[in-house]
């Protein structure tokens, strides 16, 4: 196992944010696979191109396809660790964040998650939604046990949110 605790990664959402940060922890060592619903952007990856406007990433991307540290898929496989960075735009009724996009790349983990996962939301989200997360994952998953109703739970969650500006993440 490597020194960080985990081998390997998926990150769902290969937007400006997801797929920087899995294309870094690809080139850090980690195996990564990044996982989108757009077939054409996983296709691209795939081949080692990038379908989003940012500074070097193409280079980097290309670089993990090719050592074989990062590749695409259109659903969640088996991982130490799932970065969740998804969109969670505003809604035009009530202005409140549409966390429908948030909610399906959680239930596409429901498959694959094992004791010892740990997963990290990092799409901007409001208060209570890691716990959210845990509650539909626990009716999903209920041989494992989660942060909302255990103290020693075998999945973790946390949410870090993106402080980062999209175009410019592998320049911060």
């Amino acid at each position: 196992m490597a020194e960080h605790g985990f081998d390997t990664l998926t990150v769902i959402g290969l937007g400006y944010v997801g797929l920087p940060t899995a294309a870094i922890f690809a080139n850090r060592g980690l195996d990564v696979v990044g996982v989108d619903t757009n077939v054409d952007v996983v296709d691209m990856i795939n081949r080692g191109e990038v379908h989003t406007v940012e500074p070097d990433l193409d280079k980097i991307v290309q670089d993990a396809v090719s050592k074989g540290s990062l590749r695409a898929a259109t659903v969640p496989e088996v991982a130490d660790a799932f970065i969740i960075a998804v969109p969670t735009p505003f809604t035009d009724e009530d202005h409140k964040p549409d966390l429908g996009y948030l909610m399906a790349a959680t239930e596409s983990l429901a498959p694959v998650l094992k004791a010892g996962d740990l997963i990290i939301v990092e799409s901007t989200v409001p208060v209570g939604t890691t716990k959210a997360v845990s509650v539909r994952l626990a009716a999903l998953c209920p041989e494992l046990t989660f942060p909302h109703d255990n103290d020693a739970p075998d999945i973790h969650i946390a949410h870090s949110p993106e402080r980062v500006l999209p175009g410019q993440v592998i320049a911060e």
